[in-house]
């Protein structure tokens, strides 16, 4: 899981040495992706070969452009992006690292969230030319993060307003998704990784079935019924590629995987 890939630092954000760095180890060490459809068929019982990775982003940040998009382009990698849909706006695709042109101005996370509440989102969240962009190249597969990104459980008076909030937040993102991209997957992610009963039959109801949080664990065939499935996550520090290898080594063994995260709670 990442979110910001940027010379901006800040939390959430990984710098993009080291994330060039994390993306040419998993090269080196014949590591493939895999996008939203097979793992679908891998949790539903399909396999896979050993060194398979699943990389995410999340929000849809102008820096993913800028920094991640030509580096996995450079590996062969996709990666999946859950976009806010009501963020992105529309214009020319901006520079990125390997266009030799002036990069455009990053902002980090706070920055980011300020120019969002204020009417800005444009300068910090990717635009829809970037996103075709990152599409057509192979780099980036878009989901749903919602259109909004609210805490309907946070600020909905009763329990019927959240849900019904929620349902119409889905359906928006859902339709935009369908507009713009020419189709939405069953593949959601919880805006700030919180879900409870509720969001989980709301996301049900608008047809989702795959729902990526923010809890660390292993992901293996059969884990939960077919109808839907949480996917579990490992956080990606600001660190060097040997600290990638060590958690992909743990989380890549289920057994040991629960037993370090008991541990470690």
């Amino acid at each position: 899981m990442y979110h910001h890939i940027s010379t901006s630092p800040g939390m959430i954000t990984v710098s993009p040495d080291h994330f060039a760095a994390q993306m040419a180890y998993l090269a080196q060490a014949g590591y493939r992706t895999v996008g939203a459809n097979q793992l679908s068929a891998y949790l539903a019982g399909a396999s896979l070969p050993a060194k398979s990775v699943v990389l995410t982003f999340d929000d849809g940040y102008l820096d993913n452009w800028v920094h991640a998009h030509p580096v996995l382009q450079r590996h062969g990698f996709t990666a999946l992006c859950f976009l806010v849909t009501s963020w992105p706006g529309d214009g020319a695709p901006r520079a990125h690292a390997h266009l030799g042109d002036e990069l455009p101005e990053l902002l980090n996370h706070h920055e980011g969230e300020r120019a969002i509440e204020n009417g800005e989102a444009d300068r910090a969240i990717l635009r829809w030319s970037e996103i075709d962009a990152m599409r057509h190249a192979g780099t980036f597969e878009f989901h749903s993060h919602t259109h909004s990104h609210v805490r309907w459980d946070k600020v909905a008076p009763n329990r019927e307003e959240k849900c019904v909030a929620l349902k119409r937040d889905l359906l928006a993102a859902r339709a935009a998704l369908e507009t713009r991209l020419g189709g939405a997957s069953d593949h959601l992610c919880w805006p700030q990784g919180y879900y409870d009963d509720d969001y989980r039959r709301v996301a049900r109801e608008t047809g989702f079935r795959h729902f990526y949080t923010c809890e660390m664990g292993p992901n293996v065939r059969g884990q939960e019924q077919a109808s839907e499935r949480s996917i579990y996550r490992l956080e990606v520090r600001d660190r060097p590629p040997s600290w990638l290898r060590s958690r992909l080594w743990v989380h890549s063994r289920p057994a040991l995987s629960r037993a370090y995260l008991a541990v470690k709670r």
